[in-house]
C-alpha cells in the first residue's frame, strides 16, 4: 500500500488533471522535488539532495536532457548547499518500529525546496537558463490500445486510473499543467483509437483551448507484446499546424512513458529542440 504522503501528492495532481483547471506550474513547486529515501542516514539523504536537484533543474529549464549531463554527477555531491529547507516524512507512519534493523531501513519520503537564486545559478553554470514566460496548459488526447482492449483515455472514464495518475505525477515532474477531457468533449469530437492519429491537430488545439487549456498534445499507445513495453507515437502543434512536431517513445511503464513524453512536449515548448 502506498505511503500516506506518497498518496496525497498523487491525489492533488490527479485532482488538477481531472479539473484541467490548474495554473500553468506554479514556481515555487518548480523548484520542490521528492524522493524515496531509506532511512534518515546522511549518506542517504546526499544521495536524495542529488536526486531531487536533477528534477528540479529539468523543471525549471524544461529541458529534459539534463537528466544525462556528466556534469550533473559531480553538481549533485554539492546539491545539499542549494537546499533552502526540507522535511523527512515516514513511509510507515503509524507502523510500529520493531528493532533498530528496522530504523535503520525504513523508508522515508525525503521532501525539498531548493534556493531559487542558486538553482538559477546552477543552470547557468550548465550553459542554460530558467524557462521564462508563462507555461502553456496541455491537454492531453490519448488513444490506449491493450490487445482487443481499446479505449480514448477520459478524465471521467470508467478505464485508465492508473493511467491517469501516472500523467497527473508526470506534469509535477516535468512542471507543467496538464488535464485530460472528459467524455462528453470526446463524443462531440467524434473521436475514436483508430481516427485519433489522423484527426487535424488544430482542431484538437480547439477542444483544448474549449476546455480550459492551451495545446494539445496527442498520442495513441499500444501494448507490444515482444517488446514487453508501450509503442507510442506523440504529437505537438506548437499552435501552429505547419509547426507540429512528432516523436515516438518506447517505454515499459505509464510512468516512464508520461514522464519522458511530458517531458519531451516541455523540451519543445521550452525552445531546447527535438526529443529523441
Amino acid at each position: 500500500m502506498p505511503a500516506a504522503l506518497r498518496a496525497l501528492v498523487k491525489v492533488l495532481a490527479l485532482i488538477a488533471l481531472l479539473s484541467g483547471a490548474a495554473a500553468a506550474a506554479d514556481d515555487d513547486a518548480l523548484y520542490q522535488a521528492q524522493t524515496a529515501v531509506t532511512g534518515q542516514g546522511e549518506a542517504n539523504r546526499i544521495l536524495g539532495f542529488a536526486l531531487c536537484l536533477t528534477e528540479v533543474l529539468i523543471k525549471v529549464s524544461g529541458d529534459p536532457r539534463l537528466a544525462d549531463d556528466p556534469r550533473l554527477a559531480a553538481m549533485g555531491r554539492y546539491a545539499a548547499a542549494l537546499v533552502h529547507e526540507f522535511r523527512d516524512h515516514d513511509q510507515m507512519s503509524g507502523t510500529p518500529t520493531r528493532d533498530e534493523q528496522g530504523t535503520r531501513d525504513r523508508p522515508y519520503d525525503l521532501i525539498v525546496s531548493f534556493d531559487r537564486n542558486k538553482v538559477d545559478a546552477a543552470l547557468r553554470r550548465l550553459g542554460g537558463a530558467p524557462w521564462a514566460g508563462p507555461r502553456p496548459r496541455l491537454v492531453v488526447f490519448l488513444g490506449i490500445r491493450n490487445g482487443a482492449t481499446a479505449y480514448l483515455l477520459a478524465r471521467d472514464g470508467e478505464r485508465g486510473q492508473g493511467q491517469r495518475e501516472a500523467l497527473a505525477t508526470a506534469g509535477v515532474k516535468r512542471g507543467l499543467s496538464v488535464a485530460l477531457p472528459d467524455r462528453a468533449a470526446l463524443a462531440n469530437l467524434d473521436l475514436s483509437n483508430d481516427s485519433l492519429p489522423r484527426t487535424d491537430l488544430a482542431r484538437l488545439d480547439a477542444a483544448a483551448k474549449a476546455t480550459g487549456g492551451d495545446l494539445a498534445l496527442v498520442s495513441r499507445m499500444e501494448w507490444n507484446d515482444h517488446a514487453l513495453a508501450w509503442d507510442s507515437e506523440w504529437r505537438l502543434a506548437r499552435g501552429k499546424a505547419d509547426k507540429a512536431e512528432q516523436w515516438s517513445l518506447r517505454r515499459t511503464t505509464f510512468d516512464d512513458l508520461f514522464r519522458d513524453a511530458v517531458g519531451g512536449a516541455a523540451q519543445i515548448l521550452s525552445g531546447h529542440g527535438h526529443p529523441h
